[in-house]
């Protein structure tokens, strides 16, 4: 440690990196039609424009605000303006601050931009990403300038945080493993990025590896859930059933994307159905992979064996019996409170057996993760907001109450849903601070 210590103190005390020198921009026309549409696909398995664009703004032109614990960092524009955004990059800055961070004036990029995990993208797809950006209209627009506090203004010292954090290899297929894992393992760990989201991080806001290695985080507000013991955990996930939840943004067992996800699902939906298959094959098979062997048995399987949740997005699976009557030794309602807002504002669309589907899927809360999770976090954030942007159409919207229920409301809430449709699980601590500070987060 002390060794390494050192030498990043050696690498922060180097010149600033080089700058590279801008072109007039590349002929686009050197790339293929084929090429083009695959560079849209690493874009889109990257998410590209979720990041990159600002609430309301033109898609890729920067300007989107990332708060992370060390202050807020905007995105850059990412289109070909030759002004404001890459136009005048060459394809060498452009693969340097992808898989190193630099940006093509030499200034270190903040890790917000997960270059941690572009490096492992193969020549070619990042030929392809090249080729595609500098394809797209072209947008002048002046994102908003990044300025954090003392220390974490200094950008240099970010070359010290590469050097004991960043591993800029590309990734390298396992031949122990089936092509199927591989590809899931290079799409979550490269272009997907998944663990920026679902892995927890050090103190110094890098991410944990090991058995951390995407056991759950946060991410604008929201937690992001596990991905490592999906196939053993209290409501256990099918590879079937993750990869549906992956196209569609629905699980009938599981709930419905909401917050960051739904997007993800956008980019997700656009890939071929034998990528979102081989990202459900590799998380299916954490935290420790079952060996190729049995990966490719599996693959194998998943041919003759019948879908374990159903393929129509909307349909639900048969209905629960209703959870027994809530109340006491008395026969009195327990959290009374909490049982009427649900009767007024949830139960049209949620209790089981109760009518028809209004606006969509109807999702059971009895399965509903968020009502399983450690905190409830994701649970008022979609009582506050609703979903406005549902990952698919066709699951229609849920209404947001913020303005409606004030926060002792979403508390008596939160508290009785989770005593009614997740009673094995331990009681939530009311954080009323937690529920106003969330009501302000604009999802």
């Amino acid at each position: 440690a002390a060794a390494a210590g050192l030498a990043g103190l050696a690498v922060m005390a180097w010149p600033a990196k080089p700058a590279l020198p801008l072109t007039a921009g590349p002929d686009v026309s050197l790339y293929s039609p084929q090429a083009i549409a695959r560079g849209r696909l690493v874009a889109a398995a990257g998410d590209c424009v979720v990041c990159h664009t600002a609430p309301g703004g033109a898609p890729n032109a920067g300007g989107f605000a990332l708060e992370t614990p060390f202050g807020t960092v905007y995105s850059t524009n990412i289109t070909p303006d030759h002004d404001t955004g890459i136009g005048r990059w060459s394809f060498a800055a452009f693969d340097r601050a992808m898989r190193q961070g630099i940006h093509q004036d030499g200034r270190q990029l903040y890790p917000a931009f997960p270059y941690t995990a572009f490096a492992k993208l193969t020549d070619a797809d990042m030929q392809a990403l090249y080729g595609y950006l500098m394809s797209q209209p072209a947008v002048a627009s002046t994102p908003p300038e990044t300025r954090l506090a003392f220390p974490y203004n200094l950008r240099p010292m970010i070359a010290g945080w590469n050097l004991l954090f960043h591993d800029a290899a590309p990734y390298t297929p396992d031949p122990d493993y089936s092509l199927e894992w591989n590809r899931g393992a290079y799409l979550v760990q490269g272009a997907g990025h998944c663990a920026a989201c679902h892995s927890p991080r050090n103190a110094l806001g890098a991410e944990k590896g090991g058995l951390d290695y995407l056991a759950g985080g946060e991410a604008e507000g929201w937690t992001a859930p596990p991905l490592n013991r999906l196939a053993d955990g209290k409501l256990p996930w099918t590879r079937e059933g993750l990869t549906q939840y992956l196209r569609t943004g629905y699980s009938p067992r599981h709930g419905v994307a909401a917050g960051p996800m739904a997007p993800v699902i956008h980019g997700l939906a656009e890939l071929p159905e034998s990528d979102v298959r081989a990202i459900a094959t590799y998380l299916m098979d954490l935290p420790k992979p079952a060996g190729a062997v049995q990966a490719n048995a599996a693959a194998q399987a998943v041919g003759t064996q019948a879908a374990a949740d159903p393929a129509p997005v909307a349909a639900a699976p048969a209905p629960l019996s209703p959870p027994a009557p809530f109340a006491d030794q008395s026969g009195q309602v327990r959290n009374a409170k909490g049982e009427r807002l649900y009767q007024n504002a949830c139960a049209a669309c949620h209790e089981a057996g109760s009518g028809p589907t209004l606006f969509g899927a109807k999702p059971l809360l009895g399965l509903n993760t968020n009502l399983h999770a450690a905190t409830p976090d994701n649970l008022i954030q979609v009582i506050l907001h609703g979903i406005q942007a549902p990952a698919n159409d066709e699951l229609g919207y849920m209404p947001g109450f913020k303005d409606s229920l004030d926060d002792r409301q979403v508390a008596d809430l939160i508290e009785y849903l989770r005593e009614r449709f997740a009673p094995e699980e331990k009681h939530w601590p009311v954080d009323m601070k937690m529920i106003s500070t969330l009501r302000e987060h604009a999802p």
